[in-house]
């Protein structure tokens, strides 16, 4: 059986997404779960570029490193090769729907209100915030991928 194939989605895919992409990795491989992750961006502002320098140090101080991270845009192909592609905010989940199909696979939602962990239903973008915003953000990333994981222990 292959490894089940999630992407998750935020505006850049500098802050948010690469963040809880890191997360769920190594929480997937600790919980032994055949898990897939990637991330990418609705817009094409930061396609190539690492992650925000903010995130990479709020991550770092929580033990993830996101160094290798490029980001890249959201493309129609993106719901036949996942399983689940998550936004992260009500935006997000707009710029996803614009790529879903009637024969599309991938299920889609908001990241923290289907892995049972909202609220907030949507995951605050930090990016024109303070460095705490960003320090907020790996602890959400943290619960979210949590529930993520709960649920997907119950498939």
């Amino acid at each position: 059986m292959s490894a089940l194939r999630i992407l998750f989605v935020c505006l850049g895919n500098i802050c948010r997404s690469p963040l809880v992409e890191g997360v769920a990795r190594r929480r997937c491989a600790e919980a032994g779960l055949a898990v897939e992750v990637a991330s990418c961006g609705t817009g094409h502002w930061h396609v190539g570029e690492g992650a925000d320098p903010r995130m990479l140090s709020a991550a770092a101080a929580a033990g993830f490193d996101l160094s290798a991270h490029r980001a890249r845009q959201l493309r129609a192909a993106d719901l036949d090769e996942y399983d689940f592609v998550f936004g992260m905010d009500g935006d997000n989940l707009r710029g996803i729907g614009r790529f879903v199909t009637p024969r599309s696979r991938a299920e889609t939602g908001r990241f923290l209100t289907w892995s049972g962990a909202a609220p907030p239903e949507d995951f605050p973008d930090p990016y024109y915030g303070d460095a705490d915003g960003f320090t907020r953000c790996v602890a959400l990333a943290e619960r979210g991928v949590a529930g993520l994981l709960e649920r997907l222990r119950r498939r």
